[in-house]
């Protein structure tokens, strides 16, 4: 009995000092998740939307990236579904592939002295002495240093710059890789592809000290280009304000994520009206927020768009190829050129041949076929090119707004049907019905497909002022489609359009930078590598050409693109 109790005392004494332990374990629990709530809703709701470093680079910076995380959660209402660990692990190895060098911090307030200049940079085509000769098919190396306003050279990399090789007389073009030697200095290579005279050109588009407002500005105002839609019920009508991403207030959300692909989308809800009553979808305007004197980062003809000089002769003679030398192609790695132009006209390198299509082979080679385009306005560059160069295709009325679309046309002759369906928000477009709000990935999955099927969609320059994580996330979504539609339907012919350059003013530059474009197209060909799908170059066909960038390429570009669009749909066809 005595060894009973003093069991059942020691079992008490026990229990009691692990309940007092548990208790406090309990209360210090409690305390941690009240004071980082924001940082745990990142961790179990995947809102990727403010990572400043790469997830893969995560695990080394974790007491930089919760101080960081908790801020700008605070300041910004988002959510995503949550990921796969494919999809997660997919999303970290391209976030650390298209890792931008480290761009200097900048003072405050900024003073442009010790910022790349390129009046003070030059280039240098090597070898520096003379004596060598360049042939067809050879390779053109050129050494590019770049010094600041104070015409010291610079010891950093980050700058943002663009290589043409051309013959404006044999209207001749093709883009030069350019790699960042991290120390103020970076090199540019050129296949040489034509005889006769080829004359370098190297662009700063922005100095690596733009690039650094550039991030902050996708990490600290992702909402800077805002939307807004219309409630409407009878008589009574309001407008709120939409976005991805919203500052929390006291006003309720309508959540209109998408439940099929989970792209998320909210607006604050009505005072008076129920969220049911969202009738339109309409871009609310631009407001970036820069420092002081941040601005002059972006001046076109000092530091944005602004030729490089030579250091020397900017130009060599190509003469013709040696014997045995052999043929440039491009890789199916970015590291050479996908094409280049001669006598103005797209000369792939390598995979399918581009062919010169009238009229009449035009609407031979579309002859039975279904054409169904998706995206933003680039895209429906190309619609509205087929109904102009077509007589037979003819746009039906069907009483949309220019810009928005859906558009539809028709050759009864010829049997073909060529659509254009913009892509879903964001989408800076005006007065779009929420009927015809659709995303990509959606629309694919409503398509039998088959061999008498082309799909052509576009999707990047709506996406590049919110974090990449989002554009990341909805090529996820759309490559699934892709792959289910390939599955279902082999014979279904996928040519997907790429991000292209633009001219830059200052909002321009801190909207839709071509520094974003090519962040975007970077993930673009990457996530896309791999699948039976086809790829219209417009990145360097706009920088290859001798015409000037623009968001919308001119005709000239634009018929070599559609060249190149037919040529896949109709290999063995053409002029």
């Amino acid at each position: 009995m005595k060894v009973r109790a003093c069991r059942e005392t020691v079992v008490n004494f026990c229990c009691s000092k692990f309940a007092a332990i548990f208790l406090f374990l309990a209360v210090f629990v409690f305390i941690f998740v009240y004071f980082n709530m924001d940082v745990l809703e990142f961790f179990f709701s995947p809102c990727l939307c403010h990572i400043t470093l790469p997830p893969c680079q995560f695990q080394h910076k974790v007491i930089t990236t919760f101080s960081v995380l908790r801020l700008h959660l605070q300041h910004h209402f988002c959510s995503f579904q949550p990921q796969s660990p494919e999809d997660a692990l997919e999303e970290c190895l391209l976030l650390d592939s298209i890792a931008w060098p480290e761009t200097p911090s900048l003072p405050d307030p900024l003073s442009l002295e010790q910022t790349t200049d390129p009046a003070h940079s030059i280039f240098t085509i090597l070898p520096e002495k003379g004596g060598r000769q360049w042939h067809v098919g050879d390779q053109l190396e050129v050494m590019i240093k770049m010094y600041d306003f104070q015409g010291r050279p610079k010891n950093s990399g980050g700058d943002v710059l663009l290589a043409r090789l051309h013959n404006r007389a044999l209207g001749a073009g093709v883009a030069g890789q350019v790699l960042d030697h991290l120390n103020g200095s970076y090199s540019a290579v050129f296949s040489l592809l034509w005889e006769g005279s080829a004359q370098v050109e190297m662009t700063l588009v922005h100095p690596s000290e733009a690039v650094t407002v550039l991030q902050r500005l996708t990490k600290e105002q992702p909402d800077r280009v805002y939307f807004q839609s219309v409630f409407r019920s009878g008589s009574v009508s309001e407008t709120t304000t939409c976005n991805v991403f919203l500052h929390p207030t006291q006003q309720p959300l309508c959540n209109y994520t998408d439940l099929h692909t989970g792209e998320p989308w909210y607006c604050y809800k009505p005072k008076k009206l129920s969220c049911d009553a969202r009738i339109n979808h309409s871009t609310g305007g631009v407001n970036p927020k820069l420092k002081a004197r941040e601005e002059k980062l972006f001046k076109s003809g000092v530091n944005m768009k602004v030729s490089i000089k030579a250091s020397g002769s900017a130009n060599v003679n190509v003469l013709p190829k040696m014997k045995g030398q052999p043929e440039v192609k491009s890789s199916s790695v970015k590291s050479g050129p996908s094409g280049y132009y001669y006598q103005d006209t797209w000369r792939a390198l390598g995979g399918t041949p581009v062919h010169q299509f009238n009229t009449s082979s035009a609407s031979q080679c579309l002859k039975g076929k279904v054409v169904h385009m998706h995206g933003d306005s680039t895209v429906r560059q190309w619609f509205e090119y087929l109904t102009a160069a077509l007589p037979d295709l003819k746009e039906f009325n069907l009483h949309n707004l220019k810009q928005v679309g859906p558009f539809m046309a028709l050759d009864y002759a010829n049997n073909i049907l060529v659509t254009y369906r913009c892509h879903g928000p964001p989408i800076r477009f005006t007065n779009v019905p929420t009927n015809d709000l659709r995303y990509i990935a959606n629309e694919l999955d409503e398509l039998v497909g088959g061999n008498d099927t082309v799909v052509i969609f576009g999707i990047w320059s709506h996406f590049s002022t919110f974090p990449i994580e989002l554009y990341i996330r909805r090529l996820q979504g759309i490559r699934r489609a892709v792959v289910r539609l390939l599955d279902r339907a082999p014979d279904t012919l996928v040519i997907i359009r790429t991000a292209n350059l633009k001219a830059l003013s200052l909002v321009e530059a801190l909207t839709i930078s071509d520094w974003y474009s090519l962040q975007r197209d970077k993930v673009l060909r990457a996530m896309f590598k791999g699948l039976n799908v086809r790829l219209v170059d417009a990145w360097e066909m706009v920088l290859a050409h001798h015409l000037p960038h623009n968001l919308h390429p001119q005709p000239p570009i634009i018929k070599n693109m559609i060249n190149v669009l037919l040529s896949y749909i109709c290999p063995q066809e053409g002029n």
